[in-house]
């Protein structure tokens, strides 16, 4: 790379400079600085996203029901809505509600998808998906991204 040639942050960083030279309002040198990123929330806590790989974005508008296995069968804690980041307002659960146990998050790709207006066969491939999965620890924060297209999908742990 030229070692003459001003890299991003210093051409926008003179960019906004020049802008405020020129007498350029205040409003204006302060729309060219990116907001703060909001903290990360920490502690225990259970979160998702949804990442839409057919459209190659974030799965916006996803409906995802949460349950926890009780006795013999899975009991639904919740349904969420992800926002347009893929992911839910808020934790899915945080704190003492986060216990260590089975889940499941069931994802309702086919009403996602017709949302969208996807042409899709009369009877897709996937309509829901479940994502099963074990907290063992309930003191540290778990995060399930889930991968997705009207064929197939797949879920790791992340960070």
């Amino acid at each position: 790379m030229n070692e003459h040639l001003p890299g991003r942050r210093e051409f926008l960083t003179g960019v906004a400079a020049a802008a405020a030279a020129l007498g350029a309002d205040k409003a204006f040198a302060q729309a060219q600085t990116p907001p703060a990123a909001t903290p990360a929330p920490t502690g225990p806590r259970l979160t998702m996203h949804a990442i839409d790989t057919f459209h190659g974005r974030p799965g916006a508008g996803m409906v995802t029901d949460l349950s926890i296995w009780k006795g013999d069968a899975f009991e639904k804690i919740k349904t969420v809505v992800s926002t347009p980041n893929g992911r839910p307002a808020e934790p899915l659960l945080a704190g003492d509600a986060l216990l260590a146990g089975r889940y499941e998050l069931l994802l309702h790709f086919d009403d996602y998808f017709e949302k969208l207006g996807v042409k899709l066969p009369d009877m897709p491939f996937l309509t829901k998906a479940i994502v099963r999965f074990q907290i063992v620890d309930n003191k540290q924060a778990y995060h399930v991204p889930v991968l997705f297209s009207p064929w197939a999908y797949s879920y790791y742990r992340g960070s």
